[in-house]
């Protein structure tokens, strides 16, 4: 009969002869387990992250706005528009200081460098909004865990949020405008938002709805840190200075518009909502989700 090989512990503790070697390691961590008290550290991993870990990261952060009850969802929507009320705000007044007819491109500056400000604060409070939610909400979809009907579903409802919010805030903006007088550069903003024609404001917005996409994307793609708020300055900065359509900050700014109006356009204002929406839609489920989701999985 073949003897029973013996393996001897870290202490000179006898070891039972049917295990094996990974067994003098067990007896020896528990023997550290008990002389050393066991710390958690926690890893700020400052490098940037792999593509496969973003996509990840965007696929559980899709999964987890499916999983929200309804009424969490739209009221953080809702949330997201009153606060992106501000942005519009904040072009309004800044319009007033240098007017587009004076200084075209001194104007385009200086609203780029206010337009960033409600959409930061936006992003960073973790509100829906609808414009993030384009690629986001894509990304389960593509990967098969989610089918279409909750996708459209939850786009509906983060849009309508968004826009009570948006309406809400145009509402409070124009009860203190004795305070904010930003009455005239809402007219102003209004008057140059419906200038356009459908097809420059669709085109426009697929180009607003895939940096913002892209935005989501970066901000995903960095720790959570000042680095995030570059990253969203940096895109929003890039919406404004090209004069692109955003369909959430552009309802805010068209509700203000009509509030203060003597005249207002309601059908082109319509008209503007819905062409700046499906625009954003394309833009960022397409170009930012469908594409990021294609070669990435392709390099897999």
């Amino acid at each position: 009969m073949e003897e029973d090989k013996v393996i001897i512990g870290p202490n000179g503790q006898r070891l039972s002869s049917n295990e094996d070697s990974k067994t003098a390691r067990t007896v020896e961590r528990h023997q550290e387990d008990k002389e050393y008290t066991s710390v958690i550290i926690k890893r700020s991993d400052e490098a940037t992250r792999h593509p496969d870990d973003i996509l990840e990261h965007a696929i559980q952060e899709g999964l987890e706005q499916y999983e929200r009850p309804n009424i969490s969802l739209f009221l953080s929507a809702i949330s997201a528009g009153l606060i992106i009320g501000f942005a519009g705000m904040c072009v309004a007044l800044i319009s007033q200081l240098i007017p587009s007819a004076t200084n075209f491109m001194l104007n385009r500056l200086i609203v780029a460098l206010v337009y960033p400000l409600g959409f930061i604060i936006c992003i960073l409070s973790g509100t829906q909004l609808f414009t993030e939610q384009t690629a986001t909400a894509v990304y389960p979809v593509l990967d098969k865990q989610i089918s279409y009907k909750p996708l459209i579903k939850l786009w509906l409802l983060v849009l309508s949020g968004n826009f009570v919010g948006t309406f809400g805030t145009s509402v409070l903006l124009y009860l203190s405008d004795s305070v904010i007088l930003a009455g005239v550069g809402f007219i102003d903003v209004g008057h140059h938002l419906l200038q356009y024609s459908s097809t420059e404001v669709f085109i426009s917005a697929i180009l607003a709805g895939w940096l913002m996409a892209q935005g989501g994307w970066l901000v995903m793609a960095t720790p959570p840190n000042s680095s995030q708020i570059i990253c969203i300055f940096i895109v929003t900065f890039i919406i404004g200075l090209g004069g692109l359509h955003h369909s959430i900050a552009g309802s805010a700014e068209i509700f203000s518009y009509l509030f203060h109006s003597p005249h207002p356009d309601f059908i082109g204002s319509l008209r503007f909502i819905i062409c700046a929406v499906l625009g954003n839609l394309i833009g960022g489920s397409f170009f930012v989700g469908v594409l990021n989701y294609a070669h990435i999985k392709k390099s897999q």
